[in-house]
């Protein structure tokens, strides 16, 4: 699997629609990712899934200069319920792990879990299935065979009861193409996607790793990430090399909106030339903007109110799923 920051063709996107599901105010939802689809539109093309009965609304939101697939869902997080796309000698693939909604935390997900095989049959690429269940948000790769995942996730009974941290590693390196897991503990406040490593630490270059911290007006909170941190501290990559790690903050100074919101800076995306990041209105987007600016010098970076996301459980990120070239 390439690293996110290799060159894209593409950025896929699934349309959020269902009333009453996750998002309090759909509308405001849709205009959201409409906002998301049009600032990565800047750096590269994007495509949206969306129901057909869903084609008009979204266009008309989105605009034009989207491409539109039409296909059933269930849910909007194309990080998770879509393909991780691989490549060998330049040729493409899909890498698909099952999905169970989060350990099924919903009910409905039969469509979602079929996204990555019809994306596939769309693009007309070979499709590799992994045993195990796991969400593309649930793992972040450096392109040089390391793997960042959380043990919270992938070892949670309500994805793969029994699973050993061996056969996951097995697993996880056999569907990435990688040799080495550095594993995180996750997130003890995360029940909604079970510690999902992209709202804790992503590589922004192979060796350097961002990594969230907690502030120090929640000591309890900066003791739960710090284990993560620590865990980066003790770790290696594939190539041998300790890893240098920069921290930011969460957003800690805003009002959390339910009890699935989502106040990770790290949930962005990787562009062409861009970094397309939450902002949540309060005084931590600055520095937080600043650390990513400097942490991605030849990026733009594009900070996007994400208030009508993260209160379904993730961010950018969680709602992106890049396409190497």
């Amino acid at each position: 699997m390439p690293p996110e920051w290799a060159p894209h063709e593409r950025c896929w996107m699934q349309w959020p629609y269902r009333e009453n599901f996750i998002w309090t105010d759909v509308s405001a939802t849709q205009d959201a990712y409409a906002r998301v689809a049009q600032a990565i539109r800047r750096f590269e093309p994007v495509t949206m899934i969306v129901p057909e009965e869903e084609l008009k609304n979204a266009k008309s939101r989105c605009g034009a200069d989207i491409d539109y697939l039409v296909m059933p869902l269930d849910d909007a997080w194309a990080r998770d319920s879509g393909p991780n796309f691989v490549k060998r000698n330049d040729r493409l693939a899909a890498s698909i792990f099952h999905f169970n909604a989060w350990g099924k935390k919903y009910d409905h997900y039969a469509r979602d879990a079929a996204v990555g095989h019809r994306v596939a049959e769309h693009l007309n690429i070979p499709t590799f299935t992994s045993d195990i269940f796991m969400e593309g948000g649930g793992i972040f790769v450096d392109g040089e065979g390391t793997i960042l995942t959380s043990e919270q996730c992938i070892l949670n009974e309500n994805r793969n009861p029994g699973l050993s941290k061996k056969d996951a590693e097995t697993a996880l390196c056999e569907a990435l193409g990688a040799s080495k897991v550095i594993w995180l503990p996750g997130d003890p406040l995360d029940d909604e996607t079970d510690g999902h490593v992209d709202g804790l630490a992503c590589f922004v270059r192979p060796g350097v790793v961002l990594c969230a911290v907690g502030n120090s007006d929640w000591p309890e909170r900066q003791k739960d990430l710090g284990e993560n941190w620590r865990a980066l501290e003790l770790a290696t990559d594939a190539a041998g090399r300790k890893l240098q790690i920069i921290p930011i903050d969460e957003a800690f100074d805003v009002e959390e909106v339910g009890d699935r919101y989502c106040s990770s800076f790290i949930n962005f995306y990787i562009a062409n030339g861009g970094i397309v990041m939450p902002k949540y209105g309060a005084a931590s987007d600055i520095d937080a903007q600043r650390t990513v600016t400097k942490a991605f010098p030849d990026h733009e970076v594009v900070a996007i109110n994400v208030d009508e996301i993260v209160i379904g459980g993730g961010g950018i990120h969680c709602i992106t799923q890049q396409q190497p070239m």
